[in-house]
């Protein structure tokens, strides 16, 4: 289908989801939140598509929230969660999103934008990317998942400092804290995402989404919690066909060949 705020493509294994309203820095309006969701719907739909990536157009990752349209009038109380509810039922189907997701990070994340690319699996930065709990500077607070996934990533302290200093990092920064996995040249930045989204599509896809969800269930519980759940997700996947090709190739010293059974 066509989206205006959107571009979605696949080439291979790999989906990839490009926010594009690049004159706004790939802001969050309405529509975007409600494609972004749609969008979903249709990568998980695709049969081919193993892995997802998600990235911004002309330059920057996304700028966060629509703050033009909040100049425009004032919004009641109402309004604003409305705006926020919507967020939420995207933040919440990227994170538990049954496919290993990619964000890839040029020039701007902040704000929602840097939420949005925290409710990624994985972030790959280019050296010039840029990261912001930047809520404060216009007298808001963090949404987007801001307040769960932050800590997650960096710790307490760190997260509560980003959040109340409001203050922008570098992507060497957001590296050394935790808050991202790799930091790459600019003019490396496509090839070294889609490389690494091509490695973990030659993984077995059944088992990844099992363990994805075993990792974000268990960030939430305890051990014991973690535990029971580990031992059912093993239990899928002794008994499936993409462990016995595992074994296979394991002892015939050849790359496994995963089908998702």
């Amino acid at each position: 289908m066509g989206y205006a705020t959107l571009l979605l493509d696949r080439e291979g294994p790999v989906a990839t989801i490009t926010l594009n309203r690049p004159d706004a820095r790939n802001a969050l309006d309405m529509t975007m939140r409600g494609e972004l969701l749609a969008a979903l719907d249709e990568v998980e739909a695709d049969a081919e598509a193993r892995v997802l990536v998600v990235t911004g157009a002309g330059g920057h990752f996304c700028a966060g929230g629509d703050v033009k349209s909040m100049r425009e009038r004032r919004h009641t109380a109402a309004e604003g969660r409305a705006r926020v509810e919507a967020l939420n039922r995207m933040v919440v189907r990227l994170v538990d999103f049954p496919r290993p997701t990619i964000a890839m990070v040029d020039g701007y994340a902040v704000g929602a934008g840097c939420n949005l690319a925290l409710c990624c699996d994985l972030i790959v930065a280019s050296d010039r990317a840029k990261f912001g709990q930047v809520f404060g500077k216009i007298g808001l607070v963090p949404d987007g998942g801001g307040t769960w996934l932050l800590p997650h990533a960096v710790g307490l302290a760190r997260a509560k400092e980003l959040i109340l200093t409001a203050d922008v990092i570098d992507a060497a920064e957001a590296a050394a804290i935790g808050l991202i996995n790799r930091v790459v040249a600019v003019a490396d930045l496509v090839a070294t995402t889609h490389a690494l989204a091509a490695r973990i599509a030659a993984g077995p896809p059944a088992a990844q989404r099992l363990a994805k969800h075993a990792l974000n269930r268990a960030a939430a519980s305890d051990l014991r919690a973690a535990l029971d759940l580990e031992a059912f997700a093993q239990s899928v996947a002794i008994g499936s066909e993409d462990h016995q090709e595992g074994l296979r190739a394991f002892f015939e010293k050849r790359p496994p060949r995963f089908t998702g059974h």
